[in-house]
C-alpha cells in the first residue's frame, strides 16, 4: 500500500529542494514590491512629461492596484484548475508584457491601461506563489516560508526604489519599466527550474498520468514514490471564478471566508495608509522633507525584518496568536508614534519598528490564509483574499486624504488606522475553533481536517 506521500513532506525535514520552490517564491514576490513602487518613484518624471495634475497622476497610481485585485480575484481559480505552476508561468508573461510595453507608451491613458494589466498578471502570480509556498514547507516551517514570502515585497520595495533612482538619473523613467520587464521576463526560466507543480494540486486534482507527476516531485523532494494514487472520497468538482466563490462560499468555509476577507480588507487599508502616508505625515507633523523620506524608507527596512521574526515565531508558537500580538502592538505603535516626534532618533526607531511589525501583520496573514482551505481551493481562498485586500489597499490613501482635507490632524490618523489593526485582532480571534483544511489533509477527503493555529 503506498504511503501518505503529504504527511512525510509536512512532518520530515525540509529537504534543499524544497527551500529552492520557497526561494523561487520570494523572488516573485520582490516583483511585486518593485511594481507597486515603480509608479511611486517615476511620477514626477511622467507627470513632468504628460502633462498630469495631481488627480491624474493619483488615478496612474492606483491603476497597478486596480489590476493587481482583478488579478487575485479573477486568474487565481483557474489555479485550482490547471495547476500553479503554468499560471505563474502565464501571469509572468502578462506582467513582463505590461512594463515592457509601458516603458514605450505615448500617452498617460496608454501608461494607466498597461499598468492595469501588468497588475493583473502580478495579482496571479501573489496568489499562486504563496499558496505553493505554503504546499511545500513542513508543518513547522509553513509560516516561515510564507513569511520570507512575504518579505520578498520589502525586499523588491526597497531594492526597486534603489535602482528607480539611479535609472532615472542616467536614462529617464522609462528605463525603470524596462528594467522591470526584463527582470519578469527573467523569472519565467527561474520558475521552470525551481519550482514544480504543487504536490497538493495533483493529489486534489488528479491531471493525465497523475501518479508520474507526483513521483517526479516525490523523488526531488527526496521521498519514496508512490506505488498508487490515494484514494479520494470527492471528485475535484468544477472550477473558475464563479464555482470558486459558491464554494468559498458555502456552508463549510463561508465562516472562515468571510473572517479572512475582513482581515485582508482591514490589515491591506491600514498597511497602505501606512506605507503611503508616512513620508507626508511625518512633514506635517514637523519633520523636514528628507527626515520624512527617510522615516518611510525605514518602514521598508524595518519590513524585511518584520515578516522573517513572525515566521520565526510561528515555528514555534501558534501562528494565529503570533499574528494577533503582531495586531495588537501595531496599533499600539501607531497611537504613540507621532508623540515620539520630540526626538529624531526615536521617530526613526519608531519608524523602523512600526514596518517591522505592519509588514508582518501582512505575512502573516498570507501564511494563515492557505491553512483554511483544502488544496482543491487554495488558491482561490488565497487568490479572492489578495483581492479583497487589493480593494482596501486602493481606498484607504484616498479616504486618508479626504480625511484631512476634512480637519483630521495626522495623530487623529495613526489612532484611527490604529483601531483597524485592532479590530483585525478581534476578528481573528473568532476563527479560534474554526475547522479548517491544511496543506497537510489536501489528499484527505474534502470534510477532514483539523484546527488552524
Amino acid at each position: 500500500m503506498s504511503h501518505d506521500l503529504r504527511a512525510d513532506l509536512d512532518g520530515g525535514p525540509m529537504h534543499r529542494s524544497q527551500w529552492v520552490a520557497v526561494a523561487v517564491c520570494v523572488l516573485l514576490n520582490m516583483l511585486d514590491g518593485f511594481d507597486v513602487l515603480v509608479m511611486a518613484f517615476t511620477g514626477e518624471s511622467v507627470s513632468t512629461e504628460f502633462g498630469l495634475n495631481g488627480g491624474q497622476l493619483g488615478l496612474l497610481l492606483s491603476a497597478g492596484l486596480v489590476g493587481m485585485a482583478a488579478g487575485s480575484l479573477l486568474l487565481a481559480p483557474f489555479a485550482d484548475r490547471f495547476g500553479r505552476r503554468p499560471l505563474i508561468l502565464v501571469s509572468l508573461g502578462i506582467a513582463s508584457l505590461g512594463m515592457l510595453l509601458a516603458s514605450v507608451s505615448g500617452s498617460a491613458t496608454e501608461l494607466g491601461l498597461l499598468r492595469v494589466l501588468t497588475g493583473l498578471g502580478i495579482g496571479g502570480i501573489l496568489a499562486c506563489s504563496n499558496t505553493i509556498a505554503a504546499e511545500y514547507a513542513s508543518r513547522r516551517w509553513r509560516g516561515l516560508a510564507v513569511s520570507l514570502n512575504s518579505t520578498g515585497y520589502a525586499l523588491g520595495a526597497t531594492l526597486g526604489g534603489v535602482i528607480a533612482v539611479v535609472l532615472i538619473g542616467e536614462f529617464g523613467w522609462r528605463s525603470v519599466f524596462l528594467f522591470g520587464g526584463v527582470a519578469t521576463l527573467f523569472a519565467i526560466p527561474l520558475v521552470l527550474v525551481g519550482m514544480p507543480e504543487s504536490l497538493d494540486f495533483l493529489l486534489s486534482r488528479r491531471p493525465n498520468r497523475a501518479l508520474d507527476k507526483i513521483n517526479r516531485v516525490a523523488r526531488r523532494f527526496g521521498r519514496a514514490p508512490l506505488e498508487e494514487l490515494p484514494p479520494v472520497s470527492t471528485g475535484p468538482g468544477r472550477t473558475g471564478v464563479a464555482a470558486g466563490f459558491r464554494t468559498l462560499l458555502g456552508p463549510r468555509l463561508r465562516r472562515g471566508t468571510l473572517i479572512l476577507w475582513t482581515a485582508f480588507f482591514l490589515v491591506m487599508a491600514g498597511f497602505y495608509f501606512v506605507t503611503s502616508w508616512t513620508p507626508t505625515l511625518l512633514v506635517e507633523a514637523g519633520l523636514s522633507a528628507t527626515q520624512g523620506l527617510t522615516g518611510g524608507t525605514l518602514l521598508n527596512l524595518g519590513g524585511i525584518f518584520g515578516a522573517t521574526a513572525l515566521g520565526v515565531l510561528a515555528a514555534r508558537w501558534s501562528l494565529r496568536n503570533v499574528l494577533v500580538v503582531y495586531l495588537v502592538t501595531t496599533a499600539a505603535m501607531l497611537a504613540l508614534f507621532l508623540l515620539a516626534l520630540g526626538s529624531l532618533a526615536a521617530a526613526f526607531a519608531g519608524g523602523a519598528l512600526i514596518g517591522l511589525f505592519v509588514n508582518g501583520c501582512v505575512a502573516g496573514l498570507y501564511a494563515l490564509t492557505p491553512n483554511v482551505y483544502d488544496g482543491g481551493v487554495r488558491a482561490t481562498g488565497v487568490g479572492t483574499a489578495i483581492g479583497i485586500g487589493r480593494i482596501g489597499a486602493i481606498l484607504s490613501p484616498t479616504i486618508a486624504g479626504t480625511l484631512l482635507d476634512a480637519g483630521w490632524t495626522p495623530h487623529h490618523l495613526y489612532l484611527a488606522f490604529g483601531a483597524v489593526f485592532v479590530l483585525t485582532a478581534a476578528a481573528l480571534t473568532l476563527l479560534r475553533g474554526e475547522r479548517t483544511g491544511t496543506p497537510a489533509a489536501a489528499s484527505s477527503p474534502a470534510g477532514a481536517s483539523s484546527t488552524a493555529g
